[in-house]
């Protein structure tokens, strides 16, 4: 692993794992010797970042260099528990990982004050019966931000298969089922689509771009006019 990259590494084991984080667990995660970890660490510390601790005690990464100083208050750190708490609860694992790991991040850039207030919030999210994702959501994404149509089989509500090129714009996820929306080639419209009945998804070399920020304020502007999105 090229250092830079390890370091990036260390510094994120830094602000994940339960402090101390002693030096052997860091070495074993970094795949280097102590002696080695002991170096990276003196690096993390020469570009700013306050470590506190030593060999033998473990370390506890209390200021992070990689994000701006910022400040919430109380309420701003209960919200942003409980957004993210929720992502990490009906999002595919992917997304769940990357709320978990932007916590981290935050709660990493913050004093020690707000740290235990984001450890100690009181608004929790819970769902009991989550709705289950696709396995193709991340690839899905990734169309979404490229701007790449995707071809899908598409069951309605009677059970019908149709193949549908649709131009995806936007994942909702919500308590009943994650849903895509989209604009349906074959239809010539926008269309709601229920991940669960996406038999099969495959992404194509096609590109709508730059038509999927008109399109997307196109549709937003339909639904807040009382406009309903047909479910397939």
């Amino acid at each position: 692993m090229p250092r830079t990259d390890r370091l990036f590494r260390l510094l994120h084991l830094l602000r994940t794992l339960p402090p101390p984080v002693t030096a052997a667990r860091l070495a074993e995660e970094t795949g280097v010797s102590e002696r080695t970890l002991y170096r990276d660490i003196d690096a993390l510390r020469s570009g700013g970042a306050v470590i506190d601790g030593e060999a033998g005690f473990g370390y506890t990464l209390t200021e992070d260099p990689a994000l701006p100083p910022q400040m919430f208050d109380r309420l701003e750190v209960e919200a942003l528990v409980l957004g993210l708490a929720e992502v990490r609860q009906i999002g595919d694992p992917a997304l769940a990982g990357a709320a978990e790991g932007a916590l981290a991040k935050i709660s990493g850039s913050l004093p020690g004050r707000v740290q235990q207030q984001i450890a100690h919030a009181v608004s929790m999210s819970y769902q009991f019966n989550p709705p289950p994702v696709p396995p193709y959501v991340a690839e899905l994404r990734a169309a979404c931000w490229e701007e790449r149509m995707v071809d899908i089989a598409y069951a309605d509500a009677a059970g019908a298969e149709t193949e549908r090129r649709v131009m995806p714009l936007a994942l909702v996820f919500t308590d009943r089922h994650p849903t895509l929306l989209a604009w349906c080639c074959l239809r010539e419209d926008f269309r709601r689509f229920l991940l669960p009945r996406i038999a099969a998804m495959t992404p194509t070399q096609a590109n709508f771009r730059p038509r999927r920020a008109a399109l997307l304020r196109q549709m937003i502007d339909q639904m807040e006019g009382g406009s309903e999105l047909r479910a397939r």
